[in-house]
């Protein structure tokens, strides 16, 4: 099973609106096939071990592993529960049941139906982690929210800035740290900053030290100061321009009104699940971050911690979670922290 899980992260980022699965199929102790989901689309990891066995005959006798429940509905691709019965493989092992509304344990049934040997559980945990933005998609209706920061070793996520000094980033990590960012982005499906972060650090929120698919770049302008100016206008990638003045289309740049009297954090998440859009990393600013934590509506926290003192600045963003990782990136340090609700 933990094969499994290491080959569908292989696709991380990647998947969308698909979960990640990895499938190994066993024969007398000994791997004979596996495979992944590439891309959604694309077949489906037990099609992909399936295709991987050279003697199709060795199936009959064999165990096939895979970390979610084979779906059992025709979507783009056929269903994968059917695919085991008709190729007669006896034994299954899941690591966890895929909450989907479409599968949510039909697969299950319809392979026991069928006279499948079917295990469920086998490094269940992890197999739910995995697929943290599928579940809380399906599960909860609003996306995966990640918030990211780095911050000094005295607490300041940036210098007390005037006009003069707009338009760059104060860096507090290193370029190792920096190209972990770039990483995470690409797992994520959007990527979110308010107006303040804008105008002060003019940010592109690109794939620049990694490849991989452009999150949507989404920022909150309430009253449209943005111009074509900053890069975040700029058209290179799809932006959503969340604002209360007006409802406009342009190729790929969109603002939308929205009701800031309201609960503008939930409006978000609400918009987004709409949008099956399944995961948002929120990078700034400290205002915009804090308002999500009050509200409760986060997830996950990447907090890097810089070796650098500012003494003076802006507050980073404080909140209550507990801490599921550690990363050492030379002199910059990443702290991954899980809501507690």
């Amino acid at each position: 099973m933990q094969r499994c899980l290491d080959l569908a992260v292989m696709a991380e980022g990647k998947t969308y609106p698909n979960p990640m699965v990895g499938s190994v199929i066993v024969h007398e102790g000994k791997i004979i096939g596996e495979g992944y989901h590439c891309k959604a689309g694309e077949p489906h990891a037990e099609v992909n071990a399936v295709r991987s066995v050279k003697d199709e005959f060795l199936l009959k006798d064999s165990t096939l592993y895979v970390n979610l429940e084979p779906c059992a509905h025709f979507g783009k691709t056929p269903p994968c529960s059917k695919l085991i019965i008709e190729k007669e493989i006896p034994r299954v092992v899941i690591g966890c049941v895929d909450s989907f509304s479409e599968v949510a344990g039909k697969g299950i049934e319809m392979m026991r139906a069928a006279g499948v040997e079917v295990t469920v559980g086998v490094l269940e945990q992890k197999s739910l982690d995995l697929n943290r933005r599928f579940f809380t998609f399906h599960t909860h209706k609003r996306p995966y929210i990640l918030l990211k920061w780095a911050q000094t070793l005295d607490g300041y996520i940036d210098i007390d800035r005037t006009t003069d000094n707009y338009g760059q980033p104060t860096w507090i990590t290193n370029e190792w740290a920096r190209r972990a960012v770039h990483y995470q982005r690409s797992t994520e499906q959007a990527i979110l900053v308010g107006t303040h972060t804008a105008e002060k650090d003019n940010p592109s929120l690109t794939l620049r030290d990694w490849t991989g698919p452009q999150p949507l770049r989404i920022v909150i302008d309430r009253q449209c100061r943005l111009d074509k100016s900053y890069h975040l206008l700029d058209g290179c990638v799809p932006t959503l321009i969340l604002n209360e003045v007006k409802n406009e289309l342009y190729p790929a740049l969109e603002y939308l009104k929205c009701d800031f009297s309201n609960c503008l954090q939930e409006e978000i998440i609400n918009l987004l699940y709409k949008r099956n859009i399944q995961s948002l990393i929120i990078e700034g600013g400290h205002t915009t971050i804090q308002h999500f934590i009050d509200k409760g509506l986060w997830d996950e926290a990447h907090l890097y911690i810089g070796e650098k003192w500012f003494h003076q600045g802006v507050e980073a963003p404080q909140l209550k979670g507990y801490l599921t990782k550690q990363e050492k990136f030379d002199d910059s340090t990443l702290f991954i922290y899980r809501n507690n609700l």
